[in-house]
């Protein structure tokens, strides 16, 4: 399969501008990942822009993931591309994380969206923003409540890299793709 197909698939099923958005936001940073840890860029590409597809139909686990697990299933994709899916829930029990792709996947899912939220509300956007400044926001539960600062600092303890640093590695993946993700660069 190759990106234009999944981005086709994707929007098939997501019609919220701002959930595709996000998933654009996970591709950018999986693909990152890929580029830094010589793995296949295509491959985590595709199951960043994919791994939420199915959220806008289906939005209650097991559902979601299950049902887009399905989908990919008859499309053909690859094993370790669904299963990388389906692990990103939690609440979908027997799918453990168990390779990078997996853990990759579920450290930058909720970073992402805290970022895309950070950025909306600083007068810059998303251009010189760090780390602090994200942690800074992570302490308030109010903000972006519904991103899950546990599944952020898991997932990155997951990947094994120190908090800080991954956050600042997503936030400089998603500001040089800015223009594509539609995030502000300054107000």
């Amino acid at each position: 399969m190759d990106r234009t197909s999944a981005y086709e698939l994707m929007c098939q099923y997501t019609q919220n501008d701002n959930l595709r958005r996000h998933m654009l936001a996970v591709e950018t940073a999986m693909r990152a990942y890929a580029a830094k840890n010589g793995e296949d860029i295509e491959k985590w590409g595709m199951v960043g822009l994919l791994h939420d597809f199915d959220y806008e139909r289906w939005p209650e686990p097991p559902d979601h993931p299950l049902q887009g697990a399905r989908i990919l299933t008859e499309q053909g994709y690859p094993e370790d591309v669904i299963y990388a899916i389906k692990s990103h829930v939690d609440a979908v029990p027997g799918n453990p994380r168990i390779s990078q792709l997996d853990k990759t996947l579920f450290a930058c899912d909720e970073l992402c969206g805290l970022i895309t939220a950070v950025a909306l509300v600083r007068p810059q956007g998303i251009i010189g923003m760090n780390a602090k400044s994200v942690r800074k926001k992570m302490k308030q539960k109010s903000f972006a409540e519904k991103v899950s600062r546990d599944d952020i600092t898991e997932g990155a303890k997951d990947l094994g890299v120190e908090l800080n640093e991954h956050i600042q590695f997503v936030v400089d993946a998603m500001a040089a793709h800015a223009d594509q993700l539609n995030l502000p660069v300054a107000n």
